[in-house]
């Protein structure tokens, strides 16, 4: 579709993409590889977004942004680390069965704020590495080293324990408690751990595993889309960042006669015309300012806004149409929206850079902002970013622009079996 006036130019697209890719470049800690959760003071690393800096490497390279010793060397590092680090029950353990702590401390990298070991986020973890891999593919004996590490970590993980007795994934375990209640089920960012679960060569997930996945599934019409329903828009993203979903159907899209790739089109139009509406009568919401998901916010408060009582939130998962929503819009999330619907997006940074110029800085785009909740005079705008963020950032802009990481991982063999395992076939898959 034709993108819209006013819109960005190649080469501002590019600023950002290189102003983002700085978070990574200034804030790891390269005695270790990990990478902070966010610039907030004493931020534990998230796992997660050591993933985004693992696959964000290589493009990088590509882009000129390090060379490709200083990747190779960073991305060992990191692949060393996790490979060697204290692995057991533990409760200041780095891991456990192959997965690992959600936060780990800076300095240390033993776990962090007594938290969960996370499925979710190891499975960022592993992608990143399986990205590495794919792409550091020459025969020095570094490049080997990375491709043998990142096998030798996504082989750990023991998919059938973290089923904990049933057929969905369980969100993760604690050593103090054992298993969270939570499960994989919904429609979430979860498709990528299903496809590496059910490929995994040492503890496969069985097949009856991912449809029990998508029997949860909820099937909505909103303004007129009909879509697979999640309401923050990071869900429509996630897998998305290393799978192509371009012309691939599982049993569940072919049923609906779209792929998820049009289903994450059909859910950023769905946003838009949310913000259009604005049922709430936020400041600032309209066609070209929208963006709800998960990300940080100017609460915990409660103010009087229109002569109604609003409670504003700090990072919380933010939703449509049925909420939470405060009146904080996450830039992040429009641009990683980029490669569904330019003819969106494009127009809405432009804007984004016109009418809120105070949103960029140091790393590109601030996570979030809220014109509703002001003080003196001016709305309020996050004071730091977190990685979670900034690593799709990137990734999608890099995808929109050269498909790189898709490239690289429709080479994958794990990628290629999980999805055929996962009843994928079609396009680029072949039957």
């Amino acid at each position: 579709m034709k993108v819209l006036e006013p819109s960005l130019s190649d080469e501002e697209l590019s600023r950002i993409e290189s102003d983002t890719f700085k978070y990574f470049a200034d804030e790891i800690n390269l005695e270790n590889g990990l990478v902070p959760d966010s610039t907030k003071q004493g931020s534990p690393s998230s796992i997660a977004v050591v993933g985004f800096a693992l696959t964000a490497y290589p493009i990088a390279v590509e882009r000129k942004y390090l060379s490709r010793a200083e990747a190779v060397k960073r991305t060992l590092t990191t692949l060393r680390f996790f490979h060697d680090a204290p692995h057991g029950k533990e409760p200041d353990a780095t891991g456990y069965r192959g997965f690992y702590y959600h936060f780990l401390d800076m300095k240390t990298g033993r776990r962090a704020w007594k938290c969960e070991l996370s499925t979710i986020d190891t499975t960022y973890l592993l992608v990143g590495g399986l990205t590495a891999a794919r792409y550091f593919d020459r025969g020095n004996k570094s490049e080997r080293e990375i491709r043998t590490l990142a096998e030798s970590l996504y082989k750990r993980a023991d998919w059938n324990w973290a089923q904990n007795g049933g057929l969905t994934v369980s969100h993760g375990w604690k050593p103090e408690t054992g298993f969270i209640k939570y499960r994989w089920t919904g429609y979430s960012e979860a498709l990528i751990l299903y496809v590496l679960g059910l490929a995994s060569p040492t503890f496969p997930l069985p097949p009856e595993s991912y449809r029990a996945w998508t029997r949860t599934y909820k099937w909505k019409k909103l303004y007129g889309y009909e879509f697979l329903y999640a309401g923050p828009l990071f869900i429509h993203h996630l897998s998305h960042m290393w799978i192509d979903f371009r012309g691939i159907q599982d049993d569940y899209m072919r049923g609906k006669a779209i792929n998820y790739f049009e289903n994450s089109r059909r859910a950023i139009y769905v946003q838009q015309a949310y913000a259009m509406r604005n049922p709430k009568k936020f400041v600032g919401y309209d066609r070209f300012s929208w963006g709800i998901t998960a990300t940080d916010g100017p609460g915990p408060a409660e103010r009087r806004i229109n002569g109604k009582r609003v409670r504003f939130f700090d990072y919380k998962a933010r939703s449509i149409p049925y909420g939470p929503d405060d009146g904080t819009l996450a830039p992040w999330a429009v641009a990683t929206s980029l490669p569904f619907a330019p003819e969106v997006v494009l127009p809405s940074l432009s804007r984004l850079n016109k009418d809120y110029p105070e949103t960029t800085n140091q790393y590109g785009f601030r996570c979030s902002y809220n014109p509703t909740f002001r003080s003196k005079g001016k709305g309020w705008v996050s004071k730091g970013y977190y990685g979670l963020d900034q690593g799709p950032i990137i990734m999608m802009i890099e995808n929109y622009s050269t498909g790189l990481i898709w490239r690289l991982m429709r080479r994958s063999p794990f990628i290629v079996d999980g999805l055929r395992r996962a009843g994928f076939r079609g396009g680029w898959l072949g039957n």
